[in-house]
């Protein structure tokens, strides 16, 4: 590491989750049989795809004993307090494709872009506001 890096996500520091391909990709195949509708409409489904491909491999969520943590790279994008949050739910449990959270002043949905057990698990442990 050169002296101008910061240093990355700390596992020391709490969880961190674990990429997960497979939204991304069911999304770059239904571009496939998009083409059968519409040729745009397949491109604009299957770039989307592959920009969430993408996100998967330079986000990281931690939960740290505070904060749900976002980073890119080595850089902390947003950090959500538990002590904020009212309620949380990740849609589709046999197929988990969407993360929903409300903290005091806004509402968040993130694409389940990491590992989803992992995820539920860490919700559990750090935020008691379930319906």
């Amino acid at each position: 590491m050169t002296g101008s890096e910061a240093p990355l996500p700390d596992p020391s520091q709490g969880v961190i989750l674990a990429p997960s391909p497979w939204l991304p990709l069911a999304v770059v195949a239904l571009g496939l049989p998009c083409l059968l509708i519409n040729l745009w409409l397949a491109l604009v489904v299957s770039l989307f795809g592959l920009f969430l491909l993408i996100q998967s491999q330079i986000l990281r969520l931690q939960f740290s004993a505070d904060a749900l943590l976002v980073w890119r790279g080595s850089t902390v994008l947003r950090r959500f307090p538990y002590s904020e949050w009212l309620n949380w739910i990740v849609f589709w449990p046999a197929l988990p494709v969407l993360f929903y959270f409300r903290e005091q002043r806004s509402i968040h949905f993130l694409p389940v872009l990491f590992d989803a057990t992992t995820l539920r698990e860490q919700l559990n442990h750090h935020v008691s506001a379930q319906p």
